[in-house]
């Protein structure tokens, strides 16, 4: 795996990609020695470790907003791609490290939001996941229960508990 590294004033970023680079696990920003927050999202698109993309805005400054002293960001899927159709395409779109990856990443958390949207089902990942022995919040459920994404969410919605249950019939496959 490949980890990077960068820091910008007060904020240490890391991230870890796979060797061929179309995969990253791990997308770390740590600001403070408070617990950082994680959000599960489905997919990584175009964030590194030294800028970030519109999802990883939003996350960082509701991270700051909720008190915590960093940001890490796993995903479902560890396939790098902007349209969730490329996950149905790619043969492996949860990548070979991605479950111990996120297993780490669970056991530093102070508090893990779950926020993957609709897509989630696919293969189902999110029906995996949130069998997990974690404790896990949302910031909103879609129709059919999925845990929304945080870059169409306002600031002013606080992550709420959620069971990790969704309703019968609900959960598509690929």
């Amino acid at each position: 795996m490949i980890e990077r590294r960068h820091v910008d004033g007060e904020t240490r970023s890391r991230a870890v990609y796979s060797p061929c680079e179309r995969y990253r696990y791990v997308l770390e920003r740590q600001w403070s020695a408070a617990p950082p927050v994680l959000f599960v999202m489905l997919n990584p698109s175009t964030a590194t470790e030294t800028a970030n993309d519109p999802t990883i805005e939003r996350c960082e400054r509701r991270a700051r907003a909720m008190g915590h002293g960093g940001l890490l960001i796993g995903n479902l899927f560890a396939w790098r791609a902007t349209r969730p159709a490329d996950l149905r395409a790619a043969s492996d779109p949860v990548g070979p490290e991605n479950d111990a990856l996120l297993a780490e990443l669970l056991a530093r958390a102070g508090r893990t939001i779950a926020a993957w949207g609709v897509h989630g089902a696919l293969d189902g990942a999110a029906e995996r996941f949130a069998a997990r022995d974690a404790e896990l919040w949302h910031l909103g459920l879609t129709k059919a229960g999925h845990p929304r994404h945080p870059l169409y969410v306002s600031y002013a919605v606080l992550p709420q508990r959620w069971t990790g249950r969704y309703a019968p019939g609900t959960m598509a496959n690929r």
